[in-house]
């Protein structure tokens, strides 16, 4: 069957979550596998990060399955004419026949942007803390997370007992950036809300209330219960064989800071 590789970027905010469920309304892949449906007819379409509710991406890959063959830019339009404005098709091309977007991915990446000021403009794409954080401490803790560890105590899904707990992380950084804290973190796959709860335990460690993440990376920590909100959280990049991802920590979304004019 031709298939083919896609590239979306869709703001999260109206939907629960990438993967489609019985109300494919609601979901980002819903929609497009109803506008696939009205080009192609039957079409197999499944994503390489299944973002949950109220979490973004601006570079989520997806592989199309379909028995006609198209021109992939004329295809990338028609898609986009029938997709609702939160949810675009950035990039469209032919593809090998077998290839799959969840299962041929080697890394993922995900972006948290933490706000240090009140916004008017970017309260769906950040999580404001009101209170001063020790910016510092919270990149030491985040350093401990890289390598390969149990994160059983980052998760709420009650896994099962041949279910692995274990997550290699390539990359964890943090950094602030203006009016922004950014955290970036690089793995083969992610247990369900580790990324939420490993920010919610590093503002809590930029607050004094929490000393480490170190002392949880193991079987028997038990369950980290706050979870960061979704608003701040995109699927920043899904990398594949002979592929690299090079951007520099920088905003996804700015905050930035209102400068006066002068008199």
């Amino acid at each position: 069957m031709p298939t083919y590789r896609l590239t979306i970027e869709y703001e999260g905010t109206r939907y629960s979550g990438w993967q489609a469920q019985g109300n494919t309304q609601k979901t980002v892949q819903g929609h497009l596998l109803r506008a696939a449906h009205d080009i192609l007819g039957e079409v197999d379409l499944g994503g390489a990060g299944r973002t949950d509710a109220g979490v973004h991406a601006v570079a989520q890959v997806a592989h199309l399955r379909t028995h006609k063959s198209v021109e992939p830019l004329q295809l990338m339009r028609k898609l986009n004419d029938l997709l609702p404005h939160d949810i675009n098709v950035l990039e469209l091309s032919r593809t090998r026949d077998n290839f799959h977007a969840r299962h041929d991915a080697t890394s993922r990446v995900y972006l948290y942007q933490i706000a240090t000021r009140r916004t008017a403009f970017a309260k769906s794409f950040v999580w404001w803390i009101k209170d001063r954080l020790d910016v510092e401490a919270m990149a030491r803790a985040a350093g401990a997370v890289a390598g390969r560890h149990d994160f059983s105590a980052f998760t709420d899904k009650r896994l099962k007992e041949e279910d692995s707990r274990i997550v290699v992380v390539e990359r964890c950084e943090l950094a602030r950036d203006g009016e922004l804290i950014l955290f970036r973190i690089a793995a083969s796959h992610f247990l369900w809300k580790m990324v939420r709860k490993l920010v919610s335990i590093l503002v809590e460690i930029g607050r004094g209330n929490e000393t480490d993440i170190a002392s949880r990376l193991h079987a028997r920590a038990e369950p980290y219960a706050p979870t960061a909100p979704p608003s701040g959280l995109f699927l920043e990049a899904i990398v594949y064989e002979g592929e690299t991802f090079e951007r520099p920590l920088a905003p996804l979304i700015p905050v930035e800071r209102f400068v006066r004019p002068r008199r």
